[in-house]
């Protein structure tokens, strides 16, 4: 593939990305480049992450997430979003990173379950009557 029609095909790639993004309940998601035209973010819009979109068939993960790491700012994940012909998207990130997402939503799930639901609650106001 020539490199005009390789960056045509990772600006498409971005645009797809961040179309799933908004899909997906981020309505600001857009292509990073698009506006200001340096190198950057390749999606903005979803605090907290650098994102580094490849929509490509084949590539090497892990200077795709060098790339990542090294472009983004101080407190800030990096993610790589992929996506080749014919499968969904993927997206690959660094193992701690992974765990502090996890024990996050972990420790979430756990305040869930000490938290009572209100339709329990009305429930239990319910049989108190009875």
């Amino acid at each position: 593939m020539s490199g005009r029609m390789s960056k045509e095909k990772g600006k498409k790639g971005e645009r797809e990305f961040a179309r799933v993004c908004r899909d997906n309940g981020f309505p600001s998601a857009r292509r990073g480049q698009q506006y200001n035209g340096i190198d950057g973010e390749d999606v903005v819009g979803l605090p907290g992450l650098h994102i580094e979109v490849k929509r490509v068939e084949k590539f090497s993960l892990y200077d795709a997430l060098d790339q990542a790491k090294r472009d983004a700012g101080e407190g800030v994940l990096p993610i790589v979003a992929h996506r080749r012909n014919n499968c969904r998207w993927v997206v690959v990130m660094d193992i701690e990173d992974w765990f502090h997402l996890y024990r996050e939503y972990y420790s979430g799930m756990k305040m869930e379950e000490l938290i009572p639901d209100e339709s329990d609650k009305s429930k239990t106001d319910e049989n108190s009557k009875s």
